[in-house]
């Protein structure tokens, strides 16, 4: 059972009849997408009730706040507090098959770049669940420094080649204080990878302002260099949390996702990055599968939406984190397992790389 956002005691003083009639309607909601009705249950054969108590039980369950009435319908539909007692208590969970489990090893291969194999993932989560898929990038703490080297450019201008891994170049164009001849680069560069090669990121920021604190009265101009640049490559590798996104115009074809002011909504949040991005950071200190549920996210773009996510790791270290982005009324007995099973594979396969 996933772990979710937000622990429910909304089942308290619900009966184990009226859960399995909850769960019934919550099911035939997701297939179908239309309210339930009383008859519709009762057809169902998976009820022992006569249709009197079935209406009863759903009256009951409107009191409890777990379910509602749109507009005039007889019928009812669950409520973001429904849908939260129902994947925290009732939700099974389909188990992908070995030929499932097989495709996905198979498109997430570890002989692509790491930044390929990313995008690939989002891809990949989209295809399997015709919903968003999204992967953070992986943090700096488990990104190891390979190789650096420093190129003179005009205008007091280098351009840096950063090898991080084993195959994953960054270029990046930075601004320094004063002109360097290509032999001072050279001399950086060597000491840089010197001392540094071989550890994470975020450990070589941490030394080198460490360095800087402790040997600036008797520091050389090759180190002033190292450090002046270093500083700005890593700082801007360390503060960059980005996530790659796909298939975002499959929620287009969910019918409760046809309102034009919502999905314009939800999709400026996907340009904007920060509040998916807020909700992503909240799943990498928690452990296995998250569920956030539409308003329970605070993001008024996400209302009607849901998000399912699990961290990947690697070396053994949380790197980032991956989940699927759809409709409330989706099918999470699927969703779930696809979500968990992506982050094994990507971060095997990322471990494989590093």
């Amino acid at each position: 059972m996933p772990r979710n956002k937000k622990t429910s005691n909304s089942g308290a003083g619900v009966s184990d009849r009226a859960q399995q009639l909850l769960k019934l309607l919550i099911e035939n909601y997701i297939r179908d997408g239309s309210p339930v009705g009383s008859g519709t249950l009762a057809r169902s054969g998976q009820l022992d009730l006569s249709s009197a108590t079935i209406r009863n039980v759903m009256a009951d369950l409107e009191d409890l706040g777990l379910i509602e009435s749109p507009h005039t319908s007889a019928g009812r539909i669950p409520t973001t507090k429904g849908f939260r007692f129902f994947v925290d208590s009732l939700l099974t969970v389909d188990h992908l098959n070995d030929s499932e489990i097989g495709k996905l090893k198979v498109e997430l291969d570890a002989g692509i770049e790491p930044k390929q194999l990313v995008s690939k993932t989002s891809d990949v989560l989209s295809a399997f669940t015709h919903m968003a898929g999204v992967v953070t990038i992986p943090r700096p703490e488990t990104v190891m420094m390979r190789h650096v080297e420093f190129l003179p450019l005009s205008n007091n201008r280098v351009l840096t080649i950063l090898v991080m891994n084993e195959e994953d170049i960054h270029n990046r164009i930075i601004h320094t204080t004063r002109k360097y001849s290509p032999s001072e680069l050279t001399q950086a560069a060597n000491y840089l990878n010197e001392a540094f090669a071989g550890k994470n990121l975020n450990a070589v920021r941490q030394m080198l302002v460490k360095e800087m604190q402790e040997t600036r009265d008797r520091m050389n101009s090759m180190m002033l260099a190292a450090i002046e640049m270093a500083n700005q490559v890593f700082a801007r590798e360390h503060d960059t949390a980005d996530y790659v996104l796909a298939g975002q115009t499959n929620l287009m074809d969910f019918a409760d996702m046809e309102n034009v002011d919502k999905l314009k909504q939800l999709f400026e949040a996907f340009n904007a990055k920060r509040d998916i991005l807020h909700l992503l950071d909240q799943s990498m200190h928690a452990e296995g599968v998250q569920i956030f549920l539409g308003e329970e996210s605070g993001y008024n773009a996400l209302g009607g939406c849901s998000l399912v996510t699990s961290p990947y790791e690697v070396n053994g270290q949380i790197a980032g984190v991956l989940g699927v982005i759809g409709p409330t009324r989706m099918r999470y007995d699927r969703v779930v397992p696809v979500v968990d099973i992506t982050a094994r594979l990507l971060g095997a396969a990322l471990n494989r790389r590093s």
